[in-house]
């Protein structure tokens, strides 16, 4: 070997990305193998060097100094080598050098093939090692052809990327040679060899998009709180800002709306609404049914809401086939009702309807009192749900509208 040796491993380390010390390595252990099928030694004990800056290599044979010989393979008498030199003792390892003067065209296809499949071990290694670093992170690969309807992508440097049905973008245009953005779900080492597996559809490729689109994102001025996403339809991002003097809605949308365009670009024309977060949840739930308006927002229960809506905005407020209060709920992690305004009048009155039919009245209308009927009225109206003056004016026309009727009945009869 020669400096034209050195010059090899320095163009695979740059074509390959493996390190001249792996390489050296992975040249000493062909060297020691080829040794051994060359001249048949099945023993342990050979080691091969190689100069990293000459290419010079040596083959040396390690053997045991012992005072009675029980394996001539693999020890030396100890009286032969004080002979040469005084200073041996019992039990002191020496190298010796047994470099063959041309190692043979097999020894060579040995060394060839050994060098071969360390070298593809070192790359998948590599491989291995940068993309589970890179889990949760955005790759842009090639498209270069279907398998079975996984589409396999050239991630670059000997990468392979396989995106499966279920992660594809329905309806998106999937060409051989176009290049796309997608996120790594994992990797998967097998016997073929490492399988990254990429996504286009996942909720975290959106927020990656926009980290890279919006630098208020990536210096973390900005946060996205949640994404919510039917992928190739739409998408819903709530984000909030750590500085009271940057709006997070005009920061992700950018001058002209470029930054969010962008995002949508990259998505093939895939909808994006922008969220304020707020920390309550009924205004962050309010926020969510975006571009719907919320007129009222009660908490039901420990995961459950009813939200009001104007009556000419309830389809609006839950979107095609029940697209926007599906992605809001996501979003907000919250169960929503959605009502009309007219609906929920409905509800209130019926509510108060019920509430006098179970109250008596005396011949003159007048309610009549706790003692008479065993009825505690006062009890009973507080029970109603009056949360505003207009409210209780409505039930005292109720409760005098009733006391008319049943004063005209008397008459009559």
């Amino acid at each position: 070997m020669s400096s034209e040796f050195v010059s090899a491993l320095a163009q695979l380390e740059r074509e390959k990305g493996i390190a001249k010390g792996v390489l050296i390595e992975t040249i000493e252990a062909a060297l020691v193998s080829a040794y051994k099928k060359n001249f048949g030694i099945d023993h342990s004990n050979i080691t091969a060097t190689v100069d990293s800056e000459s290419g010079d290599f040596k083959v040396f044979e390690t053997k045991t100094i012992r005072a009675e010989v029980e394996d001539p393979e693999l020890e030396l008498d100890l009286k032969e080598l004080q002979e040469i030199n005084p200073d041996f003792e019992d039990g002191d390892v020496v190298e010796i050098e047994v470099t063959p003067k041309q190692f043979g065209r097999i020894a060579a296809q040995t060394a060839k093939q050994v060098v071969t499949q360390r070298i593809r071990e070192a790359e998948r290694f590599r491989i291995v090692d940068e993309y589970t670093k890179k889990i949760g992170k955005i790759v842009t690969g090639v498209i270069r052809r279907a398998e079975r309807k996984t589409l396999v992508l050239d991630l670059g440097k000997d990468a392979v990327g396989y995106i499966e049905p279920k992660e594809l973008i329905m309806g998106e245009d999937y060409l051989v040679g176009k290049r796309m953005k997608c996120i790594v779900l994992n990797v998967n080492d097998d016997s073929k060899g490492p399988r990254i597996m990429l996504s286009r559809t996942h909720p975290e490729l959106v927020k990656k998009l926009f980290e890279f689109e919006v630098p208020e994102i990536a210096n973390g001025l900005v946060e996205i709180k949640a994404v919510a996403r039917e992928a190739g339809y739409r998408s819903k991002i709530a984000v909030s800002s750590k500085d009271i003097n940057v709006d997070p809605v005009g920061a992700c949308v950018g001058q002209k709306g470029i930054r969010v365009q962008a995002v949508v670009d990259e998505l093939k024309g895939e909808k994006i609404d922008i969220i304020p977060w707020n920390p309550s949840p009924e205004i962050f739930i309010s926020n969510s049914l975006s571009p719907a308006e919320a007129l009222r927002v009660d908490i039901t229960g420990t995961d459950s809401v009813c939200v009001i809506v104007p009556d000419d905005q309830l389809s609006l407020a839950i979107g095609k086939e029940g697209q926007n209060v599906r992605l809001a709920a996501r979003l907000t992690n919250w169960r929503i009702d959605i009502k009309d305004e007219s609906t929920y009048r409905d509800m209130m009155e019926e509510e108060l309807f019920d509430t006098t039919e179970t109250l008596h009245f005396d011949e003159n209308g007048n309610p009549i009192s706790a003692q008479e009927s065993n009825f505690d009225f006062s009890t009973e109206v507080e029970e109603v749900n009056v949360e505003e003056k207009d409210d209780t004016e409505e039930l005292r026309k109720l409760l005098s509208g009733k006391a008319d009727i049943l004063k005209n009945d008397s008459d009559d009869d």
